[in-house]
């Protein structure tokens, strides 16, 4: 898979400057392909392009700049990228976030439910005529296997947890979410060339809780010794974005770039329909 020749493919990689996301960046970089790393900030953004450039050799690194809670932003960005790509071949939605508290954006949705899920589901229907375009586009969506812990919590008509809110069971949700997306985003893709899938990426040393509490970030803290390189989190991404193994593989959740089965509540047809539903009326696309 390292062998992997990506030469004038072009490849759209969200939350890019750092952890898994700049990992990813740099793996696929170094196989040749011409990355665009979706940021919020612009300054370490840089620092990370800089950084692969130097790592890779490849200078088809360039930044595109965006606050993924704000759906104005996405909008923008994906507007610039349309107006100089005639396609894309692969998109990875793997930037994600926990709060310290429910926050709500400046669009008034809630701020993990908003970056984690709608997001995704946003940057990734704007691009659809775009990975159309591509001779066969994948699209890679990073969950987690929190997405099992709140599948009890899991409620169509709750999904920003006005009520019942923590931390963990918003990122849960929105996990589930995640995956629900790429199953639905699978269902209505057929026939078009697009694969996409979802995975676990492991226990990494990331950014993940730079934004959640004093509590969560200090656990987090004390477990990274015992928690996988984001070199090694970015295996899974870059084999369902590159590998022949899974070309025609869609719809489906992987850990350790192996298919395991979601929680029973992500292939429920009628839930991620509604799902689908609900995300077009928060976004605008409906």
């Amino acid at each position: 898979m390292e062998n992997t020749n990506l030469n004038n493919k072009v490849c759209l990689i969200t939350g890019a400057n750092s952890g898994i996301g700049k990992a990813t960046a740099r793996k696929l970089a170094d196989m040749g392909a011409y990355v665009i790393m979706l940021c919020r900030n612009e300054e370490r953004a840089d620092a990370a392009r800089q950084d692969i450039i130097e790592q890779t050799g490849n200078a088809g690194v360039e930044l595109l700049i965006a606050d993924l809670a704000l759906q104005h932003d996405i909008r923008q960005a994906a507007e610039n990228f349309t107006n100089r790509f005639d396609q894309l071949d692969i998109l990875i939605n793997n930037a994600g976030m926990i709060g310290s508290e429910r926050t709500l954006t400046a669009e008034r949705i809630e701020l993990t439910f908003a970056v984690n899920h709608l997001a995704p589901f946003l940057l990734t229907n704007l691009l659809m005529e775009s990975l159309i375009a591509a001779e066969s586009a994948r699209v890679v969506t990073v969950s987690s296997e929190a997405h099992r812990t709140a599948t009890s919590a899991f409620d169509l008509k709750n999904l920003q947890l006005e009520v019942g809110f923590s931390p963990m069971k918003a990122y849960g949700v929105t996990k589930l979410c995640n995956i629900m997306f790429t199953r639905e985003l699978a269902k209505r893709t057929r026939g078009t060339g697009i694969t996409a899938n979802a995975l676990h990426p492991g226990m990494v040393r990331t950014n993940l809780t730079s934004e959640a509490g004093w509590l969560m970030y200090l656990l987090f803290t004390i477990g990274k010794p015992f928690m996988k390189s984001p070199d090694s989190g970015a295996e899974t991404p870059v084999y369902l974005a590159t590998s022949e193994e899974v070309e025609e593989v869609t719809g489906k959740y992987f850990k350790n770039k192996k298919q395991v089965t979601p929680a029973p509540i992500t292939r429920r047809d009628e839930i991620t329909e509604q799902l689908w539903k609900i995300s077009s009326e928060f976004t605008g696309l409906d």
